[in-house]
């Protein structure tokens, strides 16, 4: 079976790193599916999903120097009409659903718990002791104070 882009194949999972893992194609050649390609669910750890030794179905998405990149989640039929995880997501309970555009602030009721100004302030007074902090901290290696030791 020839590997060309949009082809979907079987291949042997080969080596897995933190960014993907590496399949071996019927061909004799080796492509990478990144991390983002495994699942259509969040991946933090491909062995979480792979284990070197496994035959998994691949959708050759592209093929440039030599490099071939594949993907596991494209190879996976799915009626029509329904897409990946990441692009439909769920609304929240209580949450504001595609009311997006509804300002929040316009309540009246709505107080911060602090102003603008006692924010500055705040900031100010912590600026100039982490200034004064590293200031002395980089005169003392300096050696300014003191004489020479020998």
């Amino acid at each position: 079976m020839s590997v060309e882009i949009g082809s979907k194949v079987q291949g042997k999972v080969t080596g897995i790193t933190n960014f993907g893992a590496f399949v071996e194609l019927p061909d004799g050649s080796t492509g990478l599916v990144h991390i983002s390609e495994v699942a259509d669910s969040y991946v933090k750890d491909v062995n979480d999903h792979l284990k070197i030794g496994d035959q998994v179905e691949v959708k050759v998405i592209s093929m440039k120097d030599g490099k071939t990149s594949l993907s596991i989640k494209k190879a996976v039929d799915r009626p029509e009409g329904q897409s990946s995880s990441y692009s439909q997501r769920p609304s929240r309970p209580g949450g504001r659903g595609d009311n997006r555009s509804k300002d929040f602030r316009s309540k009246g009721n709505f107080k911060p718990k602090e102003s603008f100004e006692d924010k500055m302030a705040k900031f100010l007074k912590t600026s100039e002791e982490n200034l004064s902090t590293l200031k002395r901290n980089s005169t003392a290696k300096q050696g300014g104070r003191g004489g020479r030791r020998g």
